[in-house]
């Protein structure tokens, strides 16, 4: 079988969707990449060339998160006959290998045993407007450099076994905790303040055209206009965070394996994730690696 599948569903995020598609597409190749493009938009189309694009209907609805995961889900466990890994999220989650490993990510799985599911530690990069001025024009990291941690996303999201994965993609039923020293999922959300403030105008109109409230939708509290706050502010306060000597992220992954446990009835599994308020300088070595 083929080593790794990755697979996304995008609408209009054009920023997200280009740096998606150079780190897995230029890794696996874009034979391997899924891309589910979420009301047939034509520029996803044409970015995502060469890789298998799905079109979906766009049509809105209160409860888009948990239609997409169901159908995500789906997508998972028919790529897993062909696959020994799928790697799935958010266009804006990459998973990456710290470059100390001395290989490549797909090498890597590769030599990864079968019938897990992988937890990469989450990192939110974050744009530190007083600092870093320069602009994104292509790769992410190196004109940021500044992270912070992120439990909520530390998913479980690199797939070799059946199991079923909880809206959101934050819990599955599989009953283990492999967090492996030198894998992490990178959230960039954050990483580029005028990215971020279009990205939102966008999420603010998919949730707004549903017609209905935070509290009866299911979709995430992050895209509705009511819980977003002033843009430029939220960015300002990154600069609050208490900078961490060196990069060391073994007390977090021992958090994480100390408070694993099952989900209540659910039959899904979770660890704590507590808000830390601490940042990071990622070391040099992953310059350019998005």
């Amino acid at each position: 079988m083929q080593t790794v599948a990755a697979l996304t569903m995008v609408r209009d995020d054009a920023f997200f969707l280009k740096a998606w598609l150079r780190h897995y597409g230029e890794m696996f190749g874009r034979e391997n990449c899924y891309v589910v493009n979420h009301g047939y938009g034509q520029e996803v189309a044409d970015l995502a060339a060469g890789c298998n694009v799905i079109g979906i209907p766009g049509d809105p609805h209160k409860n888009f998160d948990m239609k997409r995961w169901r159908m995500l889900n789906n997508f998972v466990m028919g790529l897993r006959c062909y696959y020994n890994h799928v790697i799935v999220g958010d266009v804006d989650e990459l998973v990456v290998l710290d470059p100390q490993a001395g290989m490549s990510l797909p090498d890597w799985l590769d030599a990864q045993p079968a019938k897990r599911v992988l937890t990469p530690l989450g990192l939110e990069v974050i744009h530190r407007i007083d600092v870093e001025q320069e602009p994104i024009t292509d790769r992410i990291l190196g004109p940021r450099r500044h992270v912070r941690p992120a439990p909520h996303y530390s998913k479980p999201c690199v797939i070799s076994t059946g199991t079923k994965i909880a809206r959101g993609g934050h819990f599955t039923q599989y009953e283990k905790l492999h967090t492996p020293d030198d894998l992490y999922l990178l959230h960039l959300k954050f990483c580029d303040f005028p990215a971020y403030s279009e990205a939102m105008d966008r999420r603010n109109e998919v949730t707004a055209a549903t017609g209905v409230t935070v509290k009866e939708a299911s979709i995430g509290r992050h895209w509705f206009a009511e819980a977003r706050g002033e843009d430029r502010a939220v960015f300002e306060a990154f600069a609050d965070l208490e900078m961490q000597d060196g990069f060391d992220m073994r007390l977090l992954r021992r958090k994480m394996q100390r408070t694993f446990k099952p989900r209540g009835e659910t039959g899904f599994y979770q660890f704590d994730r507590p808000e830390y308020r601490t940042q990071y300088l990622l070391p040099d070595r992953f310059s350019g690696l998005l």
